[in-house]
C-alpha cells in the first residue's frame, strides 16, 4: 500500500544513519539512500514536524552468531553523519538495541507531542528499521516506511521486509509519494 496520507501529528524516525552503518556494504547505494532521507528530514523540519535522529552505540547482552555479551561500538562508528545536520528541535535517541523504542523514552516523548503516525527512514532495513516499525505498530502508531530511503546489507533481507513485513504494519512508499502527501 503506497503512502497515501500523513497525519497532522506525524513524526519522522531516522534509524542509524551514522558513520559506521553507512561505511559497510549495502544492497542499495548508501549515498542515494542518505540523500533521500535528507530530503525527507528537510520536509519535516520545514513543517515543524518532529524529527527523531537515532543511533546505535552497541548491542544488548545475549549470545548471537555475532558474539556473546554486550558490545560497545567505537564513538566514531556511532556518530551521526554530518549530512543529517542535527537541529536543537530534533529528538536524539541513542541506544544499544535494534528498535528506537527499546530501552528509551521515545514513546513517552512522542506521546507528549501528540504524535499518531511514524514515518521511518534509515538502515538497516531488516534490523533497526524493521524493529522500530514493529514496535511502533505494536504501540498503536500508524506506520509508513519510505522504501527508497532505507537499505540493508542484504538485498534479500531488504526485499523480505519491504514486501512481506512492512505492508502488514502500515504503508510503504517512495520519497516522492511521501513528499506529495506532505504537500496535501
Amino acid at each position: 500500500m503506497p503512502i497515501t496520507e500523513l497525519d497532522t501529528t506525524a513524526a519522522l524516525i531516522v534509524v542509524d544513519l551514522q558513520v559506521g552503518t553507512l561505511s559497510t556494504p549495502t544492497a542499495h547505494p548508501a549515498a542515494e539512500v542518505l540523500g533521500r532521507a535528507v530530503q525527507v528530514i528537510g520536509a519535516f523540519r520545514e513543517r515543524g514536524l518532529p524529527v527523531v535522529l537515532g543511533n546505535v552505540t552497541g548491542t544488548p547482552v545475549g549470545r548471537t552468531a555475532y558474539g556473546a555479551g554486550a558490545r560497545e561500538f567505537p564513538a566514531e562508528w556511532s556518530a551521526l553523519v554530518p549530512e543529517l545536520d542535527p537541529q536543537s528541535s530534533d529528538i536524539l535517541v541513542t541506544r544499544a538495541t535494534w528498535s528506537a523504542f527499546a530501552g528509551t523514552d521515545l514513546n513517552a516523548t512522542l506521546r507528549a507531542r501528540g504524535v499518531t503516525q511514524l514515518v521511518i527512514v534509515g538502515v538497516a532495513t531488516s534490523f533497526g528499521v524493521e524493529s522500530t516499525a514493529r514496535a511502533g505498530y505494536d504501540l498503536g502508531y500508524s506506520v509508513s516506511v519510505v522504501e527508497d530511503a532505507i537499505t540493508d546489507r542484504s538485498a534479500d533481507s531488504h526485499a523480505a521486509s519491504t514486501t512481506r513485513v512492512f505492508p502488514a504494519l502500515g504503508e510503504v512508499g517512495t520519497t516522492a509519494e511521501l513528499l506529495s502527501a506532505l504537500e496535501r
